[in-house]
């Protein structure tokens, strides 16, 4: 028979293997109950702007499919168009003097149309110039060209940081390009510091970009902030070449990588759980070179879906990154749908990631998750 010493030394060397049980039980009951949050509230949200939607077009007038909010309504009916041209055959010879040209606290939706060209400016539409729209050739889109880094020097003789580094920076409300051409073309070398460059920053809310292209390596789109649709377009770059705190879909877009070793695709900084942030790729092709994570968790709570997107073989089988941050394991939400493609296997993904149901992928797979039907206008 065991002596009690036998049974007391037992007992102490169970003790610690039993915490940690709980433990781990507690951290997956933890990580169910975010996730199932998360998506209990877009499915309830879908649904709630749907009945919306539903009543709204029920009590517009008949020629109308849907309602435009109040402020892009009475923009659109007053709208005006002024020309850019290089050659001076239009209004302006450079975007910036045609944005320069638009008064404060426009109300007018002001559509700039710009010739080919390779224009070499540096353009910021401040906060208080809502409702402008870039608008190129669909044959032979102009491009606006940039190669600020972080690290650069700005007139203040301080470095830019990421922000500013942007060749195309906006601020304002209800922008819209349509065949345009953004660029960074500062280079990416790995292992160095400051060289984040941003092709175009979107900060502004209910912004609309059509068939343009963005091409950069570290950062090349800051989706910084607001509700953003991205419509057949190419994003080019090496590292965390989507980024920021934007709920924004991205629909029929090609997606590729310029990395040359391991880099991210997407680092999505959903910081705070009551932030109604998140990027869907809908109908998305991934490819190009390196091996690639589809994101890292830049934010505690970073929220990405991926549906109906093909993904190449520079896809790394564990899909996401959680930063190297274990305890952000339990609080990001990463999800895939009906993807395909040998980078699209989810034998190899994180315990963390996850495979959504036709109920949870719903909200993510139009444009209601970026409320479009109130704002998204015919380009």
């Amino acid at each position: 028979m065991a002596s009690k010493s036998y049974y007391f030394h037992l007992i102490l060397f169970l003790i610690p293997l039993f915490n940690f049980s709980l433990k781990s039980y507690s951290q997956d009951v933890d990580r169910a109950s975010d996730y199932d949050k998360w998506l209990s509230w877009n499915v309830q949200n879908h649904r709630r702007k749907a009945l919306l939607q539903a009543e709204s077009i029920t009590q517009a007038p008949a020629s109308f499919g849907r309602v435009l909010d109040d402020k892009l309504s009475k923009a659109e009916m007053n709208k005006v168009r002024i020309s850019v041209s290089q050659n001076g055959t239009g209004h302006f010879r450079t975007i910036r003097e045609a944005i320069d040209s638009i008064p404060p606290n426009n109300t007018r939706r002001v559509i700039l149309e710009i010739k080919p060209g390779v224009y070499r400016e540096k353009i910021v539409v401040p906060r208080t110039l809502p409702f402008v729209t870039l608008l190129g050739d669909s044959t032979n889109p102009p491009t606006i060209t940039g190669n600020d880094t972080a690290s650069v020097t700005g007139t203040d003789g301080k470095p830019l940081k990421t922000f500013q580094s942007a060749t195309v920076s906006v601020d304002a409300n209800y922008f819209v390009a349509i065949n345009m051409v953004f660029e960074n073309t500062a280079p990416h070398v790995i292992g160095s510091v400051g060289e984040q460059a941003v092709a175009l920053r979107i900060s502004g809310t209910k912004a609309a970009f059509y068939n343009c292209s963005f091409y950069g390596a570290q950062d090349t789109l800051y989706d910084h902030k607001g509700l953003h649709y991205f419509n057949n377009c190419f994003i080019q770059g090496s590292v965390d070449f989507i980024f920021g705190y934007g709920r924004s879909l991205y629909e029929n877009c090609n997606l590729n990588s310029v990395a040359k070793k391991v880099a991210s695709l997407t680092a999505q900084k959903r910081s705070s759980s009551s932030l109604e942030s998140g990027f869907s790729f809908k109908d998305s092709v991934v490819t190009g070179s390196g091996m690639i994570y589809l994101g890292r968790a830049w934010g505690d709570y970073s929220r990405v879906v991926f549906s109906y997107t093909f993904m190449d073989k520079l896809v790394r089988p564990q899909g996401w990154s959680d930063w190297g941050k274990p305890n952000r394991d339990t609080r990001v939400f990463y999800g895939e749908y009906k993807c395909s493609g040998p980078g699209a296997n989810f034998t190899g993904r994180v315990p963390w990631a996850r495979i959504l149901t036709d109920e949870e992928a719903q909200p993510f797979i139009g444009t209601h998750y970026v409320d479009g039907d109130t704002w998204l206008i015919t380009p």
